[in-house]
């Protein structure tokens, strides 16, 4: 038992019990389900907020294990909200339309529903013809698989150009924002096949189900989203507390001596890149639908800047920490910024925080860095670290006085 992945990652399990009593708590208090105390609009500010801590954990994972500053990770969510959009946009269209040609006299053969369907979504940039990238768009389960497959391949073939070529540090980060920039600005474009600027809307309201209040709805994503939050935590201290994690915190701090040893770096590389697209993709279908809309305005490279500002705040490194720094600041921002953080009249000046919100970010990332380096997590290994073990020189060696007294206060 004592070698046990639970025994020797005890933060896995006090985290997964916080996560279930939290997500409990939230239902009881809930409109859907229990005595009304938490709105509904804010139980969907929860959830959203549990989603972004999955891809807080993903960016974690690269740049808190394997040192690799990645400011694109924020372009795999968005295009895992994107490929399930698609799929709930065209069921709801589908769905109106049908409604508004049942009473036509003559029934609508499946071309002209089709025509229609794809005039109601795309008539908003002067087309009427479904893209090719729509071709799945129909099937829930197609468009599932795209949620991980997209993102990944897009990680695969731009981590394998880039860490085949050895491209590391500072240059790696330009690379990752670029992408992303380059990604965004072609989603910008009405020919994009996505709507352009105006995006995927009324991804709130699912498919055949539009009976089914809100309030139910937003705690079915709720519990979507714990869960998928544990299992991503779980999954990622698996990876790390095992060899392929030693390999990455080795890249981290000195990839030259891992690649004398003998480890492909950049195979470790690129299969955490692509897998952390996926997890990010994820996190991204279960946070769109909650969101009701996704435009490429959330795909443009300030929102990976936000993501590894979370993460350095939260601690990275740690994988508690990550998810610690992408709630906190989730939920102030939404405090801040929501108008419900009151000014302050300093007499020749009006502090209004909807305007002095990001500055703040800005500052206290820059404070983390410089002062707290292992950021709100740090906490937590700044109080373990006084609470030490009675030993009095116990015997805690293979030989008798292997540790004593002196050893023991070191």
């Amino acid at each position: 038992m004592q070698n046990s992945f639970l025994a020797r990652n005890p933060s896995t399990l006090i985290f997964l019990a916080a996560l279930a009593l939290f997500t409990i708590v939230v239902t009881l208090l809930s409109e859907g389900l229990g005595m009304g105390f938490v709105s509904t609009s804010f139980v969907k500010t929860l959830g959203k907020t549990l989603c972004l801590g999955l891809v807080a954990i993903s960016m974690d994972l690269v740049w808190g294990y394997a040192g690799i500053l990645s400011l694109g990770h924020f372009a795999f969510f968005g295009l895992g909200g994107y490929m399930i959009g698609m799929w709930l946009m065209y069921e709801r269209t589908r769905d109106v339309v049908v409604s508004s040609l049942a009473d036509a006299p003559i029934p609508a053969s499946a071309q002209e529903l089709n025509d229609a369907i794809a005039t109601q979504i795309f008539g908003v940039v002067g087309s009427a013809e479904f893209p090719l990238i729509w071709a799945f768009s129909d099937s829930l389960v197609l468009q599932l698989a795209l949620v991980v497959l997209v993102p990944g391949l897009l990680a695969l073939a731009f981590g394998w150009l880039a860490f085949r070529s050895r491209v590391a540090g500072v240059y790696l980060s330009i690379l990752t924002q670029a992408m992303t920039l380059a990604l965004s600005l072609y989603l910008f474009q009405n020919d994009s096949g996505l709507r352009g600027n105006n995006g995927l809307s009324g991804l709130q309201n699912l498919p055949g189900l539009t009976d089914v209040p809100q309030a139910l709805v937003s705690l079915w994503f709720l519990w979507g989203s714990a869960l998928a939050l544990g299992l991503g935590y779980v999954l990622a201290a698996w990876v790390v507390s095992g060899k392929f994690g030693s390999v990455l915190r080795g890249i981290r701090d000195d990839e030259a001596r891992v690649r004398f040893l003998g480890y492909s770096v950049e195979s470790y590389k690129l299969v955490l890149f692509t897998g952390t697209a996926c997890m990010a993709g994820i996190a991204g279908a279960l946070y769109y639908p909650q969101a009701g809309i996704i435009n490429p305005a959330e795909i443009a490279p300030i929102a990976s800047i936000y993501l590894a500002v979370w993460v350095a705040i939260g601690g990275r490194g740690r994988i508690y920490g990550a998810v610690i720094g992408a709630v906190f600041v989730s939920l102030l921002s939404s405090w801040f910024t929501g108008g419900r953080a009151p000014n302050i009249d300093l007499g020749f000046y009006t502090i209004q925080w909807v305007d002095w919100w990001l500055v703040v970010l800005g500052l206290s990332f820059v404070l983390v860095t410089l002062f707290a380096p292992k950021g709100i997590g740090g906490l937590f290994d700044l109080i373990s670290s006084r609470i030490m073990p009675d030993r009095h020189g116990a015997d805690l060696g293979p030989d008798d006085g292997a540790l004593r007294e002196r050893e023991a206060r070191e």
